[in-house]
């Protein structure tokens, strides 16, 4: 399996520096981190069953916007996209809601529906491929993933396809034996549209190209997802050359995202401090203090056994 890495403030030997992972986690979220390992879980357990002929494209941020497409898999039977929790603990996947099953047995909707927002980042995704003129025959997937074993989920007719830790095999398994639609300079030329997307200039010379068999398609989750609602009443919109009249992107890593609010003026840019933001610099900081004040007793303990 072929893999494209496209995880931003990683260096060349794709390791993460404590600033950069500070710079990450204020821009992401505090789970940014956590499930950049989880990925890499997921990803060493289909590296080992997935033959030549696929691809994986490793967080991919889309153009003219800040979301960010955890995993791309593009195989001979289509695309999945693909989100990865560590969350670990007792859940409930029940249409489009992703909820926390308490002691009592009683759910409640998690702080973060993480159904929502795999079915929002495919649809995104979506929205993607058909500004660069790209028409799948077939529906992308949107397939979530718990990396963690003591993660344990019941699932009730999801709206996406999610998956426990002790099933990832048996995916991978299934989609090389899933019946093929893309050949493989057809995989690999796909895959390179995807991350080297078309300028207007040249969309404007480039015809509609169609991806994938015609062959009569059975209803599927995919399917429902994008049936569910008109792609365009999403709040997505790409650069196309023309101007928008929304172009903003609704923000995919908050808890059950609302309607994007009108657009304020921009606040003026914060002066920074070799890369960095007052407040980056002082989260750094005070993490360097932390662990300066456990070194310090770690010695006073060392010396007084002495």
């Amino acid at each position: 399996m072929k893999i494209i890495d496209k995880t931003s403030l990683q260096d060349e030997s794709g390791n993460i520096n404590i600033i950069a992972r500070v710079q990450g986690t204020l821009k992401y979220g505090l789970n940014w981190y956590a499930e950049l390992e989880a990925q890499k879980t997921v990803i060493a357990q289909m590296d080992r069953i997935l033959e030549k002929g696929f691809v994986l494209i490793r967080n991919f941020t889309l153009p003219n916007s800040e979301i960010v497409i955890p995993l791309i898999l593009v195989g001979a039977g289509g695309i999945s996209v693909i989100f990865v929790t560590q969350a670990k603990g007792h859940f409930e996947a029940k249409g489009d809601e992703w909820n926390t099953v308490m002691s009592n047995g009683l759910s409640v909707p998690a702080r973060r529906n993480l159904v929502d927002l795999i079915s929002k980042l495919a649809r995104a995704f979506q929205k993607y491929l058909e500004s660069q003129k790209i028409n799948l025959q077939v529906p992308v997937e949107a397939v979530l993933i718990a990396s963690d074993p003591g993660a344990e989920i019941e699932s009730l007719r999801p709206a996406v396809r999610v998956l426990r830790s002790d099933a990832i095999k048996q995916f991978a398994g299934s989609l090389l034996q899933a019946r093929p639609i893309l050949r493989t300079d057809s995989i690999y030329a796909l895959a390179d549209r995807i991350i080297t997307p078309r300028t207007p200039e040249e969309l404007l010379l480039t015809p509609q190209t169609d991806v994938g068999g015609t062959a009569e398609k059975s209803v599927s989750r995919a399917q429902a997802i994008f049936n569910a609602s008109d792609p365009d009443d999403l709040g997505f919109a790409f650069d196309d050359g023309s101007e928008p009249e929304n172009s903003g992107f609704p923000n995919l890593h908050e808890p059950n995202p609302a309607r994007p609010l009108p657009r304020r003026k921009a606040a003026p840019a914060q002066k920074k401090t070799l890369g960095m933001t007052n407040t980056q610099l002082a989260l750094l900081i005070g993490m360097f203090i932390i662990e300066c004040c456990i070194v310090i007793g770690i010695g006073i303990f060392y010396l007084s056994t002495l």
